[in-house]
């Protein structure tokens, strides 16, 4: 059992402060933390007039300004030839994001002659998450240096979180990291990790499923892909 939980409040960078000047705005965020039991990390404008975009532990939503109504779904902006706008803000929190994980947070492979960076988010039990790193050498050949981060689907408190947070305090991450995804016992090793926050970072930023890739640009890849498409699509960043 893991004695010490990491820390699952996500950190706020400087663009992420929840905008509270606005009395509509810090009314809305108290009624949708107090009445749906979000955390609202940020508040504030949205594309679309009188309506409020929210960052929250969950996800990006919108609000009516005085918190009526909240909507979930995608922005497009018609006049920019269909930019979805909720992506183009997704991209934004997941670059920020991701810099509060270090090096030693994640589980790295690196290519020797580095490319391209990719965040995946894994889970040990998943078939494609093991796929994909079966195929780890591929990455690495064409230049794509891999940081896995942690996603337990299951969530936090199960068995593969367990699992997976030996697996981030082994003495040698990337061996626990091989061995796990080929079934192999995970032996019970806890430490201070990340693998809560990580988990929680994935929600809030539309990761759904295992595993999602983070692309340079901040865009995800919902899913496996095998090296050389991804290859073509990061040549096309």
């Amino acid at each position: 059992m893991v004695k010490d939980q990491a820390d699952t409040t996500p950190k706020v960078g400087s663009k992420l402060k929840a905008d509270v000047g606005s009395p509509d705005y810090a009314k809305t965020k108290q009624k949708l933390e107090s009445v749906l039991g979000l955390k609202v990390l940020a508040i504030g404008d949205s594309p679309v007039p009188n309506l409020a975009q929210v960052s929250t532990n969950q996800g990006l939503f919108y609000a009516s300004e005085n918190g009526k109504y909240l909507v979930s779904g995608r922005i497009f902006n018609v006049d920019a030839g269909m930019r979805n706008e909720t992506d183009v803000k997704l991209a934004e929190l997941r670059i920020e994001g991701i810099s509060d994980f270090s090096d030693e947070d994640v589980i790295e492979f690196k290519a020797k002659d580095e490319k391209y960076v990719i965040n995946v988010f894994t889970d040990i039990t998943c078939g494609y998450c093991r796929k994909l790193h079966r195929e780890i050498d591929d990455y690495n050949d064409k230049g794509i240096t891999v940081r896995y981060l942690a996603f337990p689907r299951g969530g936090l408190n199960t068995q593969t979180y367990y699992d997976m947070v030996a697996v981030w305090c082994a003495d040698d991450k990337q061996g626990a990291l091989t061995a796990a995804k080929t079934g192999a016992d995970v032996d019970g090793s806890t430490c201070s990790n990340k693998v809560a926050d990580e988990y929680a970072f994935g929600t809030r930023i539309g990761v759904n499923g295992t595993p999602n890739i983070i692309l340079p640009d901040g865009s995800l890849v919902g899913g496996y892909m095998p090296a050389d498409a991804l290859l073509e699509k990061l040549s096309q960043i």
